[in-house]
């Protein structure tokens, strides 16, 4: 018997072209996880495996209309938020949270730099950033170099990740999933703060470079688990498994950071 469809997940997120990450990884994640995926694009990226080679924003008006007619059709358990790229769009989509889904759980990823380096967040947008959008967040999910853009700290260790967990805390979010996978070590380390203290989850780190999209991916099946009805604790837990298999089972596609296995949760057919 066919697994029922279960989670309303709305991503507001810019194009990958290379389909492994942005709202390309997130529709995959939150499908291959059971959960219904609608996405109100920001902006068009041109990239491949090897970097991101052009951003092409979408006018705030058409961006504006693809959240009034999700919101005022399909309606959304979680509302997860990538690539943000300015002031304006963060203000859109705020405003939109703020007329039409006030206790909607919201998941921020804070994307400012692709994996190749490329700077996907204009510098004047930070403070709206932190006013209005990660103020509102349910879990926001930083990386280490979005974490030390947001706190202004240098993280070079568990015990720095320890106190920039808190510094993001402080900024209103409830849970704040610090990632750990830039530091160079054997165990990849992820820490998850709220006000009852803080969780580690620990998992090896898997060699190779089959990484790109691994942010946005672990975002969105965060957001489905919530979707879902499951707890912020079990959502992260089950994520970073779901994670952990796809970047172990990654096709290997690409000269550069390749795509995840995003489907492996898929089973084929007789």
């Amino acid at each position: 018997m066919p697994r029922s469809m279960r989670g309303r997940v709305l991503i507001a997120a810019g194009s990958d072209s290379g389909g492994g990450a942005g709202i390309q990884a997130d529709i995959k994640a939150v499908t291959a996880l059971g959960g219904y995926a609608m996405t109100a694009v920001t902006a068009l990226t041109a990239q491949n495996t090897k970097g991101v080679f052009g951003v092409h924003p979408v006018p705030i008006p058409f961006l504006r209309q693809q959240l009034d007619l999700l919101f005022d059709d399909l309606g959304a358990d979680v509302i997860k938020t990538g690539m943000l790229h300015s002031g304006p769009v963060i203000d859109t989509i705020v405003d939109v949270i703020e007329e039409k889904a006030m206790h909607v759980p919201l998941v921020v990823d804070p994307v400012m730099v692709a994996k190749g380096g490329h700077s996907l967040l204009d510098p004047d947008a930070m403070q709206v950033l932190k006013a209005r959008l990660i103020l509102r967040a349910h879990l926001l999910t930083p990386n280490l170099p979005e974490a030390e853009l947001l706190t202004g700290m240098t993280i070079k260790d568990v015990d720095d990740m320890h106190h920039a967990a808190e510094m993001l805390l402080s900024l209103g979010p409830p849970a704040v999933l610090l990632k750990g996978g830039h530091l160079s070590s054997d165990t990849v380390v992820d820490l998850l703060a709220t006000e009852d203290g803080v969780r580690a989850f620990k998992s090896p780190r898997i060699a190779g470079t089959s990484t790109h999209g691994t942010g946005c991916t672990l975002a969105s099946a965060i957001a489905t688990g919530l979707a879902q009805g499951l707890a912020v604790e079990k959502a992260v837990e089950r994520a970073r498994k779901y994670v952990t298999t796809a970047i172990a089972t990654a096709p290997g596609y690409g000269a550069g950071h390749g795509p995840l296995n995003h489907v492996h949760t898929v089973k084929e057919s007789a």
